[in-house]
């Protein structure tokens, strides 16, 4: 029995070195014509200098919405591609689908073009929301600020682009990305009100649970089944060698049991195909 039936089912990010709506535009229709503003472009905050630059600040979403008597998580796996990566973990795949808990799955470009076939397989399944992990895989910022080693984008035009190309590549897979998290999960400010004026939610965590996919299963287990009320748990799906795959299993294995509820980012539940 599937832990959605039973139950309605820190210090490292991202996709570093171990140790955290399609762009939305404005539009008035009337019966004969519809006009749509195009989102800010780079010069809207050329003289603008970040102020912060970390994986928590206003605009970053780092919980999802709560339910009276049921624990509520989300689960969220990132898949960086390029050199961090571009393997498919099928046994962390398997054990979502086996039981029949919804993730969201964070896809950068490279790791899209290393797989399309994982890509379409995945589009296709109502128990995955794909989102955004950047073109390029790397920090959003506007200055080149870096994490882990990690240069961020250099420039407005550069964090657009982050967001923008890998929207583009989802697109032509027929997904509509809302969502919206950086390599190594790291911003500044102004990058942060670069896309909540494009229409993007910004994904954080609560929880770490296998830094970068060097975790052990234990860890990872232990980190999913302890995740508080609304937690968003960030792992990775581009180690199949890691303990994260099989953490997963184990700790849906442990949950069945308690009341926990498993969602996407915006609080929803997957919905069966017909």
């Amino acid at each position: 029995m599937s832990v959605t039936a039973v139950a309605g089912i820190s210090a490292l990010t991202g996709c570093a070195t171990p140790r955290q709506e399609v762009v939305t535009a404005t539009a008035t229709s009337t019966a004969r014509t519809t006009v749509t503003t195009a989102p800010p472009g780079p010069q809207r905050y050329a003289d603008r200098s970040p102020a912060a630059f970390g994986t928590s600040m206003p605009g970053i979403v780092d919980t999802v919405p709560t339910t009276p008597g049921q624990r509520t998580i989300a689960l969220t796996f990132d898949a960086c591609g390029g050199p961090h990566g571009s393997a498919v973990d099928q046994g962390l795949i398997d054990a979502l689908r086996e039981y029949s808990v919804p993730a969201t799955l964070f896809l950068s470009a490279t790791w899209i073009e290393a797989n399309p076939q994982a890509m379409r397989s995945l589009a296709a399944d109502p128990l995955f929301r794909l989102e955004n992990h950047g073109t390029r895989h790397l920090p959003l910022s506007v200055s080149g600020a870096a994490a882990y080693g990690i240069a961020g984008t250099a420039s407005p035009a550069e964090a657009i682009a982050e967001i923008d190309g890998n929207r583009e590549v989802l697109a032509g897979y027929g997904v509509e990305s809302n969502w919206f998290r950086s390599g190594t999960a790291h911003y500044d400010d102004v990058s942060v009100d670069i896309a909540d004026d494009r229409g993007i939610a910004i994904a954080g965590y609560t929880v770490n649970a296998d830094f970068g996919a060097t975790a052990t299963a234990t860890h990872v287990a232990s980190a999913i089944v302890h995740a508080p009320d609304g937690a968003i748990v960030l792992g990775h799906m581009n180690h199949p060698t890691s303990g994260t795959g099989p953490g997963v299993r184990a700790a849906l294995e442990q949950l069945q049991a308690h009341a926990v509820r498993f969602t996407f980012l915006d609080g929803s539940l997957s919905t069966p195909p017909a």
